[in-house]
C-alpha cells in the first residue's frame, strides 16, 4: 500500500498519513460538519418560525379586513331596508290622513242630512196641525176602522215575509262548503290583484291538483323575485291536514313561501302565524302578510344578485332569514297593518250604525206620514190640499217616497 504524506505549512517537513492520524483528522472534520449542520438546522428553524408568526398575523389582518367589508355592506343593507320602511310608513300615514279628511267631510255631510230631517219633521208637523183640525170631527170613525183593516193586511203580510225570510234563511245556511270556499277564493284573488298589481296572480284551475292561488313576486321594473303558494279554507273547525298537503303542493310547485287563508286557525294563533314551514292568516290580515312576504322575497332576490360568487355572504343571508330577526321584522310589519285595519274596520261601522239608525228614522216618518196622507186622501178626496213632496211625479205610477 502506497504511503501518504503532508507537508508542514510551517517548516515543510513531510508527515506520513498514518492510519490513526486520518482518524482524527476525520472525526474532527465530522465534529465540525455536525456543528455547522445543527447551527444551519437552528437558524433554519428560527427563520420557518419567523415566517409561520408574519402569514399568521397577514391571515389575521385579511379576516379583520373581510370581516370588517361584510359589516360594512350588511349595514348598508340594512339601512336600505329601513329607509323603505319609512318611506312605507310615510304612504300609510298619508293614506290615513285622507281617511280622516273624508271621515270629516262624511260627517259634515250627516250633519246636513240631520239638519234636512228636522227640517222636513218640522214642516211635515205643521201641515199635519193645520188639516188635522179641520177634518178630525168628520172622519174619526172611518179613518179608525179602515186603520183597522189595514192593520190586520199589514200583519198578515209581516207573518208571510217573515215565513220566506226563514224559508231563505233555512235555504241559505245549507249552502254547500264547496260553494262557500270557492267564493273565498274569488275574494282572495281579487285582494291580492288589487293590492299588488305588479305580480301575476294566476287561480289553480279546479280539478287540478295544488292549491288556490299562486303569486308570481315582481319588482316595479318587472324582474321576478319568488313565487308565493295561497290556499283559502272555509270551514268549521281546523284541521292540521292541510299543512302537509300545502307542503306537498309547495314542493310540486317549486314555490318559495305558503300561506294558508282560513276562517277558523289554531287555538295558538290569534291572526297570524308559522305553523311547521306554512303561513297561516285570517282573512283580514291577508294584505298586510303578503306585503311582509313580497318584501323579504323581494329583498332576498336582491341580495341573491349582489351576492352571486360569494358563498361567505351568501351563507350570512340564510341565516338571516332563518334566524329569530327576520321573523320578527315581518311579525312587526304585519302587527302594524293588523291595527290599522282595525281601526279603519271600527271607525267604518260605527259610521255606518249612524247612518243605517239615522234612515230607519226617517223612513218611519215618512212612511207614516205618507199612509197618513192617503188615509185622508181617501177620505175627503181633491178637497184635501196638495202637499207637493208626498204627491207622485207626472208619468210614474205607484207608491213613491221622497228621497233621504
Amino acid at each position: 500500500m502506497t504511503q501518504q504524506f503532508i507537508a508542514c505549512p510551517n517548516c515543510g517537513k513531510r508527515i506520513q498519513l498514518t492510519e490513526a492520524f486520518t482518524q482524527q483528522i476525520e472525526e474532527k472534520l465530522r465534529k465540525e460538519f455536525d456543528a455547522d449542520t445543527k447551527k444551519k438546522a437552528r437558524e433554519f428553524e428560527k427563520a420557518l418560525k419567523s415566517k409561520e408568526k408574519e402569514f399568521t398575523e397577514k391571515l389575521s389582518q385579511e379576516r379583520t379586513k373581510l370581516e370588517k367589508q361584510a359589516r360594512k355592506r350588511a349595514e348598508e343593507a340594512l339601512s336600505s331596508e329601513i329607509t323603505d320602511l319609512k318611506s312605507q310608513i310615510e304612504q300609510r300615514s298619508e293614506q290615513l290622513e285622507e281617511a280622516r279628511k273624508q271621515e270629516l267631510a262624511l260627517r259634515k255631510r250627516q250633519h246636513e242630512l240631520d239638519e234636512r230631517e228636522r227640517t222636513l219633521k218640522l214642516e211635515v208637523e205643521r201641515t199635519l196641525d193645520n188639516e188635522r183640525k179641520n177634518i178630525w170631527k168628520d172622519a174619526t170613525a172611518k179613518v179608525s176602522e179602515e186603520h183597522r183593516l189595514r192593520d190586520l193586511e199589514k200583519d198578515k203580510r209581516l207573518a208571510d215575509l217573515h215565513k220566506e225570510i226563514e224559508e231563505l234563511k233555512r235555504k241559505a245556511e245549507k249552502g254547500s262548503e264547496l260553494a262557500q270556499g270557492e267564493i273565498l277564493e274569488l275574494e282572495l284573488e281579487e285582494v291580492l290583484r288589487t293590492n299588488f298589481r305588479y305580480d301575476s296572480i294566476e287561480p289553480v284551475a279546479k280539478g287540478a291538483r295544488g292549491a288556490d292561488v299562486l303569486q308570481r313576486v315582481h319588482t316595479e321594473a318587472g324582474r321576478p323575485c319568488g313565487t308565493i303558494l295561497w290556499e283559502a279554507k272555509r270551514a268549521k273547525s281546523w284541521s292540521e291536514a292541510w299543512i302537509q298537503k300545502l307542503k306537498d303542493d309547495q314542493r310540486e310547485a317549486r314555490t318559495e313561501l305558503a300561506v294558508i287563508v282560513s276562517v277558523v286557525l289554531p287555538k295558538e294563533i290569534s291572526r297570524i302565524g308559522y305553523v311547521d314551514g306554512i303561513w297561516v292568516s285570517d282573512f283580514p290580515s291577508v294584505v298586510g302578510l303578503a306585503m311582509a312576504l313580497r318584501a323579504s322575497l323581494i329583498e332576498l332576490a336582491q341580495a341573491r344578485s349582489a351576492l352571486v360568487g360569494k358563498s361567505g355572504k351568501m351563507e350570512l343571508v340564510y341565516n338571516y332569514l332563518s334566524g329569530p330577526e327576520f321573523k320578527q321584522r315581518v311579525e312587526a310589519i304585519v302587527e302594524a297593518f293588523v291595527t290599522m285595519r282595525d281601526d279603519l274596520d271600527a271607525e267604518k261601522r260605527a259610521m255606518e250604525r249612524v247612518w243605517a239608525k239615522r234612515e230607519r228614522q226617517i223612513h218611519r216618518v215618512l212612511q207614516s206620514t205618507a199612509g197618513m196622507y192617503g188615509d185622508l186622501q181617501g177620505i175627503i178626496g181633491a178637497s184635501l190640499p196638495e202637499i207637493k213632496l208626498l204627491e207622485l211625479p207626472a208619468g210614474d205610477s205607484g207608491t213613491v217616497y221622497p228621497a233621504t
